[in-house]
């Protein structure tokens, strides 16, 4: 195995810290992009990591930071829009990765490693499906100067720290009765932890060069089994209401403008295909998929063991 010096952008977010922690490992060398340096400083334990202070949505500055990588690795997404020129699905899945892809042909770097979605693609429903196939295609096309690229496809991640079955829990925790939109919609839910082995394999394996490469859990259960599942792993009964077609997407008009978005109409179109491989691209690495049973009730479980306790003192005098 070569060691290389790895540029990565959203090596500080959830996928990020799996990878990063993955490839240090292996003894690359890191330079990990933050724009809040102070944020991040625990990720200086390990040995190899250097983490810079830089906002990436600047040409100039990826060119600056490329400087003595040989492969670059983003892992920069939003599941919902934000405020600020920089914080739209255009601008941080589409631009981006076209910035990401000529600095590195520029800077002479021979691999980049985008990470994208499944069903991302200009047919996508939603405009984060759309936009995430045209920052794809766009790091693909710089494959025309020599740079070996790969595109990783998950479905839904899950792991320690996940958006899904976290946001999910902490819903339930809040109300008896959750109406949940787009009940039937199907995933097959990928560990982070498969994920990041996935990248940190296809480094080196000329395979994958020019793949795109769907990356899958191994059982495919509905949006309404997930929840269910979550709340049976917080020692919870609530009762889940699924909502029809029309009250779906009313649902997500409604709750996409609270803080924070909890759900959006975007949310709701991307659920309109199954979020489902046709290819095994943990098998072809050698990788034998996580289920989610192995690793949920690990971190979610948690909250129910606190709970337990709390009741147990409550019982006792010390609450």
């Amino acid at each position: 195995m070569d060691r290389h010096r790895i540029c990565l952008l959203g090596g500080t977010g959830f996928v990020g810290r799996h990878v990063v922690g993955r490839l240090a490992r292996d003894g690359h060398y890191l330079r990990v992009l933050t724009r809040r340096r102070e944020r991040h400083r625990d990720l200086l334990v390990l040995p190899t990591l250097e983490l810079v202070e830089t906002d990436v949505h600047y040409a100039s500055n990826l060119m600056e930071v490329l400087k003595g990588c040989d492969v670059v690795v983003n892992l920069v997404g939003i599941l919902n829009e934000g405020r600020g020129r920089n914080a739209t699905f255009r601008a941080v899945h589409a631009e981006l990765p076209r910035k990401v892809a000529e600095a590195a042909q520029l800077n002479g770097v021979r691999r980049l490693i985008q990470l994208s979605a499944l069903n991302a693609g200009p047919a996508g429903p939603s405009v984060y499906l759309r936009s995430k196939g045209e920052g794809e295609d766009a790091a693909h096309e710089a494959a025309h100067a020599g740079v070996a690229v790969t595109s990783l496809r998950p479905s839904v991640i899950f792991g320690p720290g996940d958006s899904f079955f976290n946001r999910f829990a902490g819903l339930l925790r809040l109300t008896p009765v959750l109406p949940l939109a787009c009940p039937e919609a199907r995933f097959a839910p990928v560990y982070v932890g498969d994920l990041a082995e996935a990248l940190a394999r296809s480094l080196d394996d000329r395979m994958t060069y020019g793949r795109r490469l769907e990356l899958c859990g191994p059982q495919v259960f509905t949006l309404r089994e997930l929840v269910t599942y979550t709340a049976r792993c917080l020692g919870q009964r609530r009762l889940v209401i699924g909502l029809g077609d029309a009250l779906s997407r009313l649902q997500g008009r409604v709750m996409g403008g609270l803080p924070g978005k909890p759900f959006s109409l975007d949310n709701y179109l991307s659920m309109q295909v199954d979020s489902v491989c046709h290819e095994d691209g943990l098998a072809a690495l050698g990788i034998t998929p996580t289920g989610v049973e192995a690793a949920v009730p690990g971190y979610l479980g948690g909250h129910a063991r606190t709970r337990f306790y709390d009741r147990l003192r409550g019982v006792a005098g010390r609450g």
